[in-house]
Formats: C-alpha cells, structure tokens, sequence
C-alpha cells in the first residue's frame, strides 16, 4: 500500500480557499484507482476514488469528464494541479500541489508500471466487494 498526504485548499471564492488535508491511497489489488480522503476541520472526511491514469494526465494537460476533472495550472510561482469532483451534492474545486501528487503517482508507477494493471487486477474479487456491499 502506498500512501501520501497532500496540502491542498478548498476553493470557497476568487478571494478565499480552505486548508484540506489530502490523503492518498494506492493498492495493487485495485491497481486502476487512488483512493483520496479529504479532511476539512470540524467535518466528516470526504471520500472519492480517481482514476489514477487521470490524474496522471491531469499533471500536464486537462483531463477527465463528468464527475471528476483536473488540470495543471500555475499560481504564485508554484505548479499546480486543479480538481474538480461533481456529485448530486454539489461541486467542489480543490488545488493541490503538483510535484508533491507527481512524486505520490511515480511511486505507484514502481509498484504497477502503467499498462500492466490488469496483470494485478482480480475481477472475481472485484465482483465480490462490490456484491457484499463492502
């Protein structure tokens, strides 16, 4: 298992983002997702699962559709990286910084090169999780 905890901000308005506690999970047993925990302060931590090839597109260029979107972006000298998740709750546009989610995806590519996930990927168990509501 690999793991990183990331600073990333909450973007509330043009003027004012919030301090959000990023933390990142990759498993070979689910070799295609990042399992992403965001802790706001004095609230119950909100989860998602990112596809982790787009967040590797995300570093460089805009990437994902629908419900979860990033893109690399510039701001006060810094890399960047933009994310947006969509749910019917609403949405919600975090920053968080490149080079630290970079170095946290270039240690799941020394685990799971890109292009073999499905060599780690066991459906049946899949299937199963998902089936038992776990």
């Amino acid at each position: 298992m690999i793991n990183a905890e990331l600073p990333a901000c909450l973007v509330v308005s043009e003027a004012l983002t919030v301090p959000v506690c990023m933390q990142l999970q990759y498993q070979t047993a689910d070799p295609y997702a990042v399992h992403a925990t965001f802790h706001l302060s004095g609230r119950k931590p909100v989860e998602w699962f990112l596809a982790r090839e787009v967040l590797m597109e995300g570093l460089h260029q805009p990437a994902g559709i629908g419900d979860v979107r990033l893109w690399p972006t510039r701001s006060h000298g810094q890399y960047m990286v933009h994310i947006v998740l969509r749910s019917t709750r609403g949405q919600a546009v975090l920053v968080a910084p490149a080079q630290a989610m970079a170095s946290f995806l270039r240690r799941t590519e020394n685990v799971v090169p890109p292009g073999t996930e499905r060599c780690h990927f066991n459906l049946d168990a899949q299937l199963a999780h998902i089936l038992t509501g776990n």
